[in-house]
């Protein structure tokens, strides 16, 4: 954990991390509507990742809720296309358990792709927020041209910033791998409970990494980071790790592994962190022959022992 005097300090830290990798841009825009559930004012940003070429090595997972948002059925579905050209968040309403939510997230996915170019199959979309809302789709359609001016491919700050709702703080960590580089921005503080947790997880490579090992990397880098943490035994609806690779520059596969967990547990400590209600945070070790033996027992036991002394 990096410390820091000051907010203006820890601020200027993370436009230090934030460099893009290549081939990718962000953009945001934000805007007021009103929810209709509850007739009030209330303000949203628009956060687009876009990559400036589609890749076809993309990977993503996502909460094991039983019933889980509608982006996370769209985003699911996404996996079986070939490519992805941007990825579209937005904050304040999550779309779980709203009517005709797919259909939400498909019209916004719909509307990204037709300012950028791309087929809609190529968009995925992912809410946080009140859950039971609707999204106000009227709206963030009409907020995308903005969003798409916005695109630029210095820093991830902004799509940082533009992700948080009860986030004290927006989280950022990078790693280089040779020439190239991960950067990875998340969201989470309440509902934190694998599989996985109320988060949202962006990591970003201009390292080449074939699908098939990009994929295999983030389901076994998951287990290791972020399905190991717990701060109130909530399991989310709405949850998404995704890892995009632009492909630019040629790397070292078990380097790139390495580098992928570093920022993965660094991401997991920063969630804990600013868990909601988090006043100390507590890392259960579990050894000896059997845990060594059955990897499934030790996190069982792991699990238990944080119950019992009041990690919820």
């Amino acid at each position: 954990m990096t410390e820091h005097a000051s907010q203006e300090a820890h601020r200027a830290w993370l436009a230090s991390q934030a460099a893009l990798p290549r081939g990718f841009r962000t953009g945001t825009a934000r805007f007021d509507f009103v929810p209709v559930e509850v007739h009030k004012p209330s303000t949203m940003t628009l956060t687009l990742i876009a990559l400036d070429a589609p890749t076809d090595s993309f990977a993503a997972v996502f909460t094991k809720n039983a019933f889980p948002g509608a982006p996370v059925i769209v985003g699911r579905a996404r996996l079986t296309q070939p490519t992805l050209g941007a990825i579209v968040v937005n904050n304040k309403i999550s779309n779980v358990c709203a009517p005709e939510g797919v259909a939400a997230s498909e019209a916004v996915s719909g509307a990204v792709a037709k300012a950028l170019g791309l087929r809609a199959e190529d968009v995925i979309p992912c809410s946080t927020g009140v859950i039971g809302w609707r999204l106000p789709v009227d709206a963030m359609i009409a907020a995308i041209p903005a969003a798409a001016k916005s695109l630029q491919s210095t820093s991830i700050l902004p799509a940082a910033e533009g992700i948080v709702t009860t986030d004290l703080y927006p989280k950022i960590r990078r790693a280089s791998v040779g020439d190239g580089s991960i950067v990875g921005i998340a969201k989470g503080a309440g509902m934190i409970e694998p599989n996985l947790a109320t988060m949202l997880v962006y990591v970003l490579t201009d390292c080449d990494v074939p699908r098939d090992e990009l994929r295999a990397m983030l389901r076994d880098v998951a287990d290791e980071t972020f399905n190991r943490m717990s701060i109130d035994s909530d399991t989310s609806t709405s949850d998404t790790v995704a890892l995009v690779s632009s492909r630019r520059v040629p790397c070292d596969l078990a380097e790139f592994r390495r580098a992928l967990v570093e920022v993965c547990q660094k991401l997991t400590v920063d969630i804990v962190r600013n868990g909601e209600g988090v006043h100390h945070v507590v890392r259960v070790m579990v050894e000896g022959p059997e845990i060594a033996r059955v990897e499934e027992f030790g996190q069982r036991i792991a699990r238990a022992i944080e119950r019992e002394i009041g990690v919820k």
